[in-house]
């Protein structure tokens, strides 16, 4: 009954997954994979919450649920876009190959602006939306998101 913590989860689990498909696709390992999940979730919650969401929507199918299948499912579209992204494949190509619609790219640069004009900090979709739209190189994408100082991990630090 929580309909925009549903459809958040939802449009936010496709970018993580286009950012589980480049650190795939870099080869950084599953410790890289886990630590996107993680942090993904956080900003997941943290995004949610602002808009109107119950925090306890995405500790369930739809948020984590989705999120785990979605991110490392081998028939993830949005994944396979990440992948694509870190063999240096260009955008344009990728989505006219795909055949599908990958959500995750659209919802990239809403999410961003949304979270922008609410002044809500989303790294993740910060670092993805440079990769999709400003021409950024994927390890360097990484690269900001390593750089960013260590913070508590807990579900306060998830709070807006």
């Amino acid at each position: 009954d929580d309909v925009v913590g549903v459809e958040a989860a939802g449009a936010l689990k496709n970018i993580m997954a286009i950012a589980t498909g480049i650190s795939d696709g870099l080869g950084l390992g599953m410790n890289a994979r886990a630590a996107l999940l993680t942090r993904g979730m956080a900003e997941m919650v943290r995004y949610g919450v602002a808009i109107g969401a119950r925090p306890e929507t995405f500790m369930g199918l739809a948020g984590v649920g989705d999120l785990v299948l979605t991110c490392t499912g081998d028939l993830s579209r949005n994944r396979a876009v990440g992948l694509r992204l870190a063999r240096g494949e260009p955008l344009d190509v990728i989505l006219a190959g795909l055949g599908h619609v990958a959500e995750g790219v659209a919802c990239c640069r809403a999410v961003r602006d949304s979270a922008r004009r609410a002044g809500v900090e989303l790294p993740i979709t910060e670092a993805v939306s440079a990769v999709l739209f400003d021409g950024n190189a994927p390890r360097d994408a990484v690269a900001a998101l390593l750089a960013r100082e260590p913070r508590v991990e807990t579900f306060r630090a998830a709070q807006p």
